[in-house]
């Protein structure tokens, strides 16, 4: 019988003991800890190549949690933690009954609880499912951690805990609290900032190091103690760690680019930590850059500085407002990004083009004189004219006639494909299409564009999409020749154009920089982008809101900001420029534009040495659209022997009837110059370049075809004065009769007006002196005169 019922009772208390099991699983099953995924409630965080926070965007409360791996934390604080919070970490299966049989009793002999007695397990469960500090809730945590400890490995719980421990305010987890209070990672953590983060969780107000510094101390040199106790640290490191100074910094969220983080934010939707390619210390350059001038520039005026390292496409510097936290300046506008008018920062693309297609060299003779094509006059931003110059000249000065004339030339339709290649999308106004204003600043683009695109000065040719400004390299596009990008970042890093600035900006003396300028229709947008062997920058200046900024364009106000970006770029050991093998070194003749060696003596005016592509030296251009080359050039003349008077044309043809017994008559050889140079030229040269004057005898009372521009009004060597306004600019109303089209009038070669045949026009004489009065049309017929004005 006793056995019998010692079966039953031993029968009972199995089955006491399985529904007790059966309870806990469904209990486990009914209600499972609520176990973030890897990654889940972080904020979001983006960092530099270095892994430091540009900005941080906290969670919907508020809290600021950095995602960290148990890899990515210093094994010292590993060490520190577990020895100071739970020894037996790796042994117990969630709770310690040691621990707690020993804050059960410090309860009973309290009368209340002291010491909580709780694992790591124990205290993330209480993170993820917090309670108050009663037996019940301590026996909920309890039971919460062991159904942890069935679920996770003890590698994820320690990594629960790493992420989410409270350190103080709004800061949770070990990587967010090393770089708020310490600005260092957690990996970098020396033995005295371990012992500090391992004791903070425990009284995260209490022991705050940046409010409470000596408590902080006392509560990181007991930990110490307790490890040097343990055996854990040796005696020497532990006094070490005690003597080093509590280097706390104030919390400040970080706002080292916080226009490229928002952008970014909304870009990478989900991913906690979004790592970028920015340079720390040419960003903090920058920033301080933009605080200067701060004080330098205008009211409601912000800037936005672009740099990209050329080998790798990368952007390291990012700076898209002048001050974040301005509303005055409109800081919350990324100007990086902004659609702006890019005045004549587009020119270098339509030489390099105009090179690969075999249109110029370096040192082509172009005309920069009035011009008027298809009713599109242009005229340069100073409105001077100076008369022929070589193509890099116009480039370097930025002049606008020779410019549209080249791109007439190549065709709007085709430098817009080759823009787009090269990442520079136009945006034209509402019905637009690409034109011969758009090299001026007719169209819309933004400064990410324009410096990737300018790139590929630095890269033969070859540009690299910015994308999402990651990590990851872009495929590269060919969108011109190595050596057309080689001769036009040649041209724009000129010695004298560096040796001038350096003076005055204090860029480095090693550093070369090749550099660009424009400057947007009514002074609203100023812009300077420049290439050196590391790096593509780019700057713009102005007002977000469209507001003219008089007085501030590209070659005052952008470039030398743009010199100041250069010095803050790291240091580099300057390349050598090796020329590429499609590029030569020739000596050309003006008017002809060929190689010297294939010229005339005579016929060669002006020598120039020339960067030549493709062993191509094409000649001139003509001044017409009907020819594209003028041709023939040098052209042979007929001379009537009685009167030295050329015959042309049909003149010729009569000439010869009438003389039957003359059937040779002498010729002049002459190389012609653009119409539109002679004006220009200095009298030596025209005069070797001048045309006899047509023999119209032959006309028998014809018309001649087009008569000669003559002034009317006032007279060569004339004196002009206003006895009414004495020191005041003068005006006065001449008349000019003659020529085709649109007259153009100009003061020393400066643009003053425009009039038609016979149609006064107003001109106004700015200063007293000697003046150079000229009257052209767009094929280049004159009359000039001297006058004085008093």
């Amino acid at each position: 019988m006793a056995r019998v019922l010692a079966i039953i009772k031993g029968t009972w208390r199995l089955a006491v003991l399985a529904c007790a099991v059966v309870l806990a699983v469904c209990l486990d099953l009914a209600f499972p800890p609520d176990i973030p995924a890897p990654g889940e409630g972080m904020a979001v965080t983006v960092v530099d190549r270095e892994g430091s926070p540009l900005r941080v965007f906290p969670d919907d409360r508020g809290i600021w949690r950095y995602p960290v791996t148990l890899e990515e934390v210093s094994p010292i604080y590993i060490e520190a933690l577990l020895a100071y919070e739970d020894r037996w970490f790796y042994r117990h299966p969630g709770v310690n009954p040691l621990a707690m049989a020993r804050a059960l009793a410090d309860a009973i002999r309290h009368g209340r609880i002291v010491s909580g007695g709780s694992t790591l397990t124990m205290q993330v469960a209480r993170i993820l499912h917090p309670h108050r500090r009663t037996v019940a809730g301590k026996i909920g945590q309890m039971l919460r951690a062991l159904q942890l400890e069935r679920r996770l490995t003890k590698e994820e719980i320690l990594t629960l805990y790493l992420n989410h421990a409270p350190f103080g305010g709004t800061v949770e987890g070990v990587q967010a609290a090393s770089l708020t209070y310490l600005g260092k990672p957690a990996a970098e953590l020396t033995h005295a900032e371990a012992a500090l983060l391992a004791v903070l969780p425990q009284a995260p107000s209490r022991y705050r190091p940046d409010l409470h510094p000596d408590r902080a101390v006392t509560a990181r040199n007991k930990v110490i103690r307790r490890l040097v106790g343990f055996g854990r640290w040796e005696p020497w490191q532990g006094e070490e760690a005690r003597d080093e100074p509590l280097a706390v910094q104030s919390w400040k969220p970080p706002f080292r680019a916080p226009l490229l983080a928002r952008r970014l934010r909304r870009a990478c939707p989900g991913q906690g930590v979004i790592q970028t390619p920015i340079d720390p210390s040419l960003q903090a350059g920058l920033a301080d850059l933009a605080v200067n001038l701060k004080g330098e520039l205008p009211s409601g005026t912000s800037v936005a500085f672009l740099v990209v390292e050329n080998d790798t496409g990368l952007v390291r510097g990012y700076k898209g407002s002048m001050d974040f936290f301005d509303e005055g300046r409109f800081g919350h506008v990324d100007m990086v990004r902004a659609v702006r008018s890019p005045g004549s920062t587009l020119k270098p693309f339509l030489y390099a083009v105009a090179l690969d297609e075999g249109l110029i060299h370096s040192e082509s003779l172009l005309m920069d004189s009035p011009l008027s094509i298809g009713g599109y006059t242009p005229l340069n931003f100073t409105r001077h004219f100076s008369g022929p110059v070589s193509a890099a000249d116009a480039l370097v000065r930025s002049l606008n006639v020779p410019a549209v004339d080249l791109l007439d030339r190549v065709g709007p339709v085709r430098f817009d494909s080759l823009l787009r290649q090269a990442g520079i999308h136009l945006r034209y106004p509402e019905g637009g299409e690409p034109n011969l204003a758009m090299v001026l600043g007719g169209v819309g683009t933004t400064l990410e564009e324009l410096v990737a695109g300018f790139s590929a000065f630095a890269r033969g040719g070859r540009v690299m999409p910015l994308g999402r400004l990651s990590q990851a390299r872009g495929t590269e596009t060919q969108v011109l020749s190595e050596g057309a990008a080689w001769i036009i970042r040649r041209i724009l890093e000129t010695p004298e154009r560096n040796r001038n600035r350096r003076g005055r900006f204090g860029m480095r003396s090693n550093r070369k920089l090749a550099w660009k300028t424009g400057t947007s229709y009514g002074f609203r947008d100023a812009w300077a982008v420049g290439i050196t062997d590391t790096h593509t920058l780019g700057v713009w200046v102005g007002r977000p809101d469209g507001t003219p900024l008089p007085g501030h364009y590209g070659a005052v106000t952008a470039v030398p900001i743009l010199f100041q970006v250069a010095d803050r770029l790291p240091p580099a050991t300057p390349k050598g420029s090796v020329m590429p093998a499609s590029v030569s070194r020739e000596t050309v003749c003006w008017p002809l534009g060929v190689s010297s060696s294939d010229t005339e003596p005579g016929h060669c005016h002006v020598k120039r040495t020339a960067w030549v592509l493709n062993d191509t030296i094409p000649p001139t251009f003509a001044s017409g659209r009907e020819d594209t080359i003028m041709a023939p050039n040098p052209l042979v003349v007929s001379v009537n022997p009685d009167n030295g008077k050329g015959l042309y044309g049909p003149c010729l043809d009569r000439w010869l009837a009438t003389h039957p017994d003359r059937p040779h008559i002498p010729t002049r050889t002459i190389a012609r110059w653009p119409a539109g140079a002679i004006a220009f030229l200095p009298p030596w040269i025209r005069d070797r370049s001048r045309f006899p004057d047509p023999d119209l005898t032959c006309l028998a009372g014809e018309a001649p075809l087009s008569a000669p521009i003559t002034i009317h009004g006032t007279r060569d060597g004339a004196v002009l004065k206003d006895p009414l306004k004495p020191g005041q600019p003068l005006t006065v109303e001449l008349c000019a009769t003659g020529g085709s089209g649109p007259l153009h009038w100009m003061i020393d070669h400066t643009w003053v007006s425009r009039s038609r045949d016979g149609v006064s026009a107003r001109i106004t004489f700015p200063t007293p002196g000697r003046h150079t009065l000229t009257v052209m049309d767009a094929s280049g017929r004159y009359a000039d005169l001297s006058v004085v004005v008093r």
